[in-house]
């Protein structure tokens, strides 16, 4: 089975948007993109906005982008 991998994602609503995930939590303006790790993916949050299509996903994240972000979490 493929590793899983984290994801772009995007604010596709006409309003700012706040996201409270288990993790972090992210501020997104109108056409905002901002990653994801891939534990954050299956966050309840993410997904509820996904549902109500206030976010969208832009692609998967490259090696480079996930590492970076895991960085960038870390301190």
């Amino acid at each position: 089975m493929p590793e899983r991998r984290g994801m772009i994602i995007k604010n596709v609503s006409e309003s700012p948007l706040d996201l409270r995930l288990d993790s972090r939590a992210i501020h997104l303006e109108p056409g905002d993109e901002r990653p994801v790790t891939a534990p954050e993916v299956k966050d309840g949050v993410l997904r509820q906005a996904l549902q109500v299509r206030s976010i969208a996903i832009v692609r998967p994240t490259t090696n480079e982008e996930s590492a970076a972000l895991v960085d960038e979490l870390a301190g």
